[in-house]
């Protein structure tokens, strides 16, 4: 991108709409309720041929240091210096406050360029207010209505005048050697293809309330990119954020925390939830993090299942564990428990963490690198086959109604997660029980554990079904 742009104000003008609107997706939370927004959030905006990173803010608001508004103020600073340029965003409808006043001081002794933005200006009575913004010495306000799009080529302008155009309309050379055409290379279905160490990793990271999440991939970052504290539920939206780690780039989301479903009672919680199990979805690889103080509460459980049943590669992480005083003999009952109480997670990889220490993360990345490798692994059609023959003969499958059900053929229909396809004669009358001894003998013997495994059975078309039969 050529430059960036922070959006900044205070609460309920319209950031995280005016955001939602220049990134074409409804990304950040909206609601009535001030102060929604809390951890900074970047995105890519396009806004009438100009292509630049934007980054929704908290509201900002007069508060101790110390307090959550105050942490939530220094997030939006630490916003502001990274930027190239600020909207300062102003509700023309309800007009000017003191609070205004004070930021637009603040942005003034930055020294950045400053582009005052009126919102809400397509509201009736609005003109007061938009002509009461002229008083804050940041030039001439730019009208526009976020919620309806309304002002948005005066807004490009008003962004070109204020950066310059030769910084706005700045082009990124690519150069033709950066291009790998060996995704598009057509492969052998019966070659297993070698996992590429090298790809982008969507790592999510989920949890129950104030597990420590937040500090954990600060502690990654080795800065205070996401909003912490001793608060529970303090993040909202999921938030994305980029690092390298030994080469390789990792894309990680940040979470609300996920109560259970009947103590989530508020709508802007339910809409943190749903952010929540969205980032799940559009992840390769989730993190749940468990408090090693007061683990398997049966939320921990059901944010487990949930993982597993989207068919994400899960990894538990037993955080806080500085403060656990006899390791060895905790870390015995949690592997214990974890085999019992997690049996549709077979051989899951479960790490010993400090998000406040940073002691045990590299072992947790490895574990999660290790597990994408598992959850993008392809076996070739003749292993397959040469295993499916091998497992009935050491249990054959069972005969139901006096007729032997026959396994004939195996393939594997798709990676991430595996999933596998046995032709099968009466695929119906398959108990579940022979099911579940395949998909543990296909973890134990090609090395897959802790990610879900599917099998689909097909029975082959009857030509002579549903005609008579001759007299």
């Amino acid at each position: 991108m050529s430059f960036t742009v922070a959006i900044v104000g205070r609460p309920n003008v319209g950031k995280s709409t005016l955001f939602n609107r220049l990134v074409g997706k409804k990304l950040a939370l909206v609601d009535d309720t001030p102060g929604v927004t809390r951890d900074r959030r970047p995105g890519d905006a396009r806004l009438m041929g100009l292509t630049f990173t934007i980054i929704d803010t908290a509201g900002l608001e007069e508060a101790d240091a110390e307090s959550l508004q105050g942490r939530m103020r220094a997030q939006t600073e630490a916003a502001i210096d990274e930027a190239d340029l600020s909207l300062f965003v102003v509700d023309a409808k309800s007009g000017l406050t003191p609070v205004d006043t004070a930021l637009a001081e603040m942005l003034r002794r930055r020294g950045k360029p400053v582009v005052l933005v009126a919102n809400k200006s397509e509201a009736r009575g609005s003109d007061s207010g938009f002509y009461d913004a002229y008083t804050l010495g940041l030039g001439e306000p730019t009208p526009i209505s976020a919620e309806h799009g309304q002002g948005m080529i005066d807004l490009r302008d008003a962004i070109v005048a204020a950066i310059g155009e030769d910084r706005a309309y700045a082009k990124e050379d690519v150069a033709v050697t950066d291009v790998d055409i060996s995704e598009t290379a057509g492969e052998d279905e019966d070659e297993e293809p070698v996992y590429d160490d090298t790809k982008p990793l969507r790592v999510a990271i989920v949890g129950r309330p104030n597990a420590g999440k937040s500090t954990l991939i600060n502690r990654f970052l080795g800065e205070d990119r996401l909003l912490t504290g001793p608060e529970a539920g303090i993040t909202r939206d999921s938030i994305s954020v980029e690092w390298d780690w030994r080469g390789r780039t990792i894309k990680m989301f940040d979470t609300a925390g996920m109560r259970r479903k009947a103590r989530v009672i508020e709508k802007l919680e339910k809409l943190s939830v749903a952010d929540a199990l969205r980032a799940i979805r559009f992840a390769e690889t989730v993190v749940i993090v468990f408090d090693a103080t007061i683990p398997f509460e049966k939320q921990d459980l059901q944010i487990v299942d949930l993982v597993l049943r989207e068919g994400r590669a899960a990894v538990l992480a037993f955080n806080k564990w500085d403060m656990i005083e006899d390791r060895q003999a905790v870390l015995a009952d949690l592997r214990e428990k974890t085999d019992r109480l997690l049996p549709q997670a077979r051989g899951i990889r479960a790490v010993p963490i400090s998000g406040q220490t940073g002691w045990g993360l590299d072992k947790l990345m490895q574990s999660i690198i290790d597990t994408d490798r598992v959850w993008n692994k392809r076996i070739s059609t003749a292993r397959l086959n040469r295993w499916l023959e091998t497992q009935q003969i050491q249990h054959p499958p069972p005969a139901v109604s006096g007729r032997r059900i026959k396994l004939k053929y195996m393939t594997q229909v798709k990676a991430r997660p595996p999933a596998f396809m046995i032709s099968c004669t009466r695929s119906d009358a398959l108990p579940e029980s022979y099911t579940r001894y395949l998909i543990n003998g296909l973890r134990a013997d090609f090395d897959m554990p802790s990610v879900p495994i599917r099998i689909h059975f097909r029975s082959p078309d009857n030509p002579f079904e549903g005609k008579k039969r001759r007299t």
